[in-house]
């Protein structure tokens, strides 16, 4: 039997025998609003009983929702044919169906390369709580466009505020994976070459310091500023952004020759400077935040992705 709950807090309740499906639906299928819908139905199951089994509904459940939905302990589907709803005596996994309901162009995101300077300054100090004036002054934003981005995190259920109206991150974990799920490694200019090296530690440090001996702004990104922060597993690939594509003689001085197919180097050019912002000297290297690198790490090749849940379950232990 099928009826629409009458307290006002689930969608959908599913009744069949001894199985009761309690739905939350939520068409905007982003982190935030995954995150926040199995946290809603998560407490609408407990509060209609143990047969209750929580479920997210949406219109096309992504990696991120997936992962959200799995550590909430709830079930999904999504309105694209997919589903993972395990109960006793139901098990219904479908997975690979593509989204039906998908948009061209880049939605209007916070976490736009400009805009993410505002979610970069928060989770890099995720306990302090800022004035909207601080956050746009120790981004270089102006007052307006802060504004305008805060406001859409507020919407998101990313920021919260207290009583002073000072701002906060709500749930880092959940910041970082609304982030994560937009961010896009290829927008950045990447230079791809080759550099003869024992290996990627000394071609790291080879690096970092002639881009220092030539005072050209950089930071270590991806496996190597995981393994700055972590010492986490070797690496081959040495990823550095620089605000500028160093020149030939410095280029030719540490042998690096362009080249993309088999590329141990990669010099990248970031689409904004914020990239830069939490920057520090890591043995003698500089080398971006934890939460950069994280997100570097996501489009990386090696043993990328362990590095990255290294990074986060090290230095980002901020609890749910």
């Amino acid at each position: 039997m099928l009826f629409r709950s009458n307290n006002k807090e689930a969608d959908l309740v599913v009744e069949d025998g001894t199985l009761r499906l309690v739905i939350e639906l939520k068409w905007a299928a982003d982190a935030a609003s995954i995150g926040a819908a199995a946290n809603q139905v998560k407490a609408y199951a407990t509060r209609l009983g143990r047969r209750s089994i929580p479920v997210v509904a949406t219109s096309f459940m992504g990696d991120v929702g997936k992962r959200i939905c799995a550590d909430a302990g709830t079930s999904w589907f999504d309105l694209s044919g997919n589903a993972h709803i395990v109960a006793p005596g139901l098990r219904v996994i479908i997975d690979g169906k593509p989204n039906k309901f998908a948009r061209r162009g880049r939605p209007s995101s916070a976490f736009a390369p400009k805009s993410a300077r505002i979610a970069r300054r928060l989770l890099i100090d995720p306990h302090r709580s800022f004035r909207q004036q601080e956050l746009a002054r120790e981004t270089g934003l102006d007052d307006g466009f802060t504004s305008k981005i805060v406001h859409r995190l507020e919407a998101d259920g990313l920021v919260e505020r207290d009583e002073s109206g000072a701002l906060r991150v709500q749930n880092p974990n959940l910041m970082l994976d609304a982030w994560a799920e937009v961010y896009a490694f290829e927008k950045h200019v990447i230079v791809r070459g080759h550099v003869s090296a024992r290996s990627g530690e000394e071609l790291l440090r080879r690096l970092g310091g002639a881009l220092k001996g030539d005072k050209i702004r950089h930071a270590a990104t991806g496996l190597g500023a995981a393994w700055l922060h972590t010492e986490f597993a070797g690496f081959r690939l040495v990823t550095f952004f620089v605000a500028s594509r160093p020149d030939e003689a410095l280029l030719k001085r540490v042998g690096f020759r362009e080249e993309p197919r088999g590329a141990n180097v990669w010099l990248v050019i970031p689409d904004d400077a914020g990239v830069f912002d939490g920057s520090a000297n890591k043995q003698g290297i500089a080398c971006v935040h934890p939460v950069q690198a994280y997100l570097d790490l996501l489009a990386q090749p090696e043993r990328a992705k362990e590095a990255a849940a290294e990074l986060r379950s090290s230095l980002m232990k901020w609890g749910s």
